[in-house]
């Protein structure tokens, strides 16, 4: 079993920064692609940023330059540096992994999202 704890969501003005954190625990073998999705109220979940094995990373237009993934192989532990925030950048963000178990199986797993606010 796995599972994927997301922290170091809040409130916060616009043109400020927040740094969010996902780790992953349990039956782990290796991690694939790690990514950061959000959904803001009444949308459908899109893509933030993801970051590949080989540190390869690609984002949404509307946060180039504004944020920053990365990852950390030996925590098994992603992170989203987001800079400059906008009140549209208000919604729940949620990690994605696709990893491999140390069963053999091969998929994803989500975390239970954070809610990340951005007042005007």
């Amino acid at each position: 079993q796995v599972q994927l704890v997301e922290s170091g969501g809040g409130l916060v003005q616009a043109g400020e920064s927040l740094r969010l954190s996902c780790a992953a625990s349990g039956s782990i073998f290796s991690i694939n692609t790690m990514g950061w999705y959000r959904q803001a109220p009444g949308k459908q979940r899109e893509l933030v940023a993801i970051i590949s094995s080989g540190s390869s990373t690609n984002y949404a237009d509307s946060v180039k330059g504004r944020f920053t993934i990365s990852r950390d192989n030996a925590k098994n532990t992603v992170y989203l540096q987001m800079n400059s925030l906008k009140p549209e950048d208000t919604g729940v963000y949620y990690c994605k992994m696709v990893l491999t178990t140390t069963l053999g199986t091969i998929g994803p797993s989500w975390g239970q999202g954070t809610q990340v606010t951005v007042s005007s």
